[in-house]
């Protein structure tokens, strides 16, 4: 939300903070659209993976690509442990959740990137794996022009209410549901 007391060219280079929840697919994506329209700017960017890890995604693999062929511009971070739901100790699921944060919170606070990605965070704040508290408050004391962009289910109220864009994506339809696994290049 923007501030009356704002001038014109502080509105311009205020960062946002964009929210992608819901049900439906399509968060994560929408998070890497931003990522590639950012990177074609110029920009930045830093997206960190917090559930993710396990298997090597297409979105994984061209951010290797990219960051090899152009250095600093983009930082991709896979920390997850994988789904909770196949865990067999979410003591590393969690442990995994906080070093995450960590990384996310030095690349907030470093004013460095244009955008960054919190991919899945709302689930490490909803498995209270992070502090939802800190979270609220590294996001309200980043700099001024980092935009930052969080993805999951079940958005926290307080973050929705902070947000300046949310979307909420909702199924109407799935291929999972008619039996048919996810295919690389279309889900990962």
């Amino acid at each position: 939300m923007t501030e009356p007391s704002m001038t014109p060219k502080e509105i311009k280079e205020k960062g946002l903070l964009v929210i992608y929840t819901g049900e439906g697919k399509g968060k994560t994506t929408a998070s890497l659209g931003m990522v590639y329209r950012a990177l074609g700017w110029g920009h930045p960017v830093a997206v960190v993976q917090f559930i993710k890890g396990k298997w090597k995604t297409g979105d994984r693999k061209w951010a290797e690509k990219i960051a090899a062929t152009f250095p600093n511009l983009l930082n991709f971070s896979t920390m997850g442990e994988g789904f909770t739901w196949e865990s067999t100790d979410l003591n590393i699921d969690k442990a995994a959740a906080q070093a995450a944060w960590e990384r996310a919170k030095n690349f907030i606070r470093s004013g460095q990137h244009f955008l960054i990605v919190l991919d899945e965070i709302t689930y490490a704040m909803n498995y209270q794996f992070i502090d939802q508290a800190d979270v609220v408050q590294t996001l309200k004391d980043r700099p001024k022009q980092v935009s930052v962009v969080l993805t999951g289910r079940d958005a926290p109220v307080e973050l929705v209410e902070m947000a300046d864009l949310v979307t909420e994506m909702k199924k109407i339809k799935h291929p999972f549901d008619q039996g048919i696994p996810a295919k690389p290049g279309v889900d990962f």
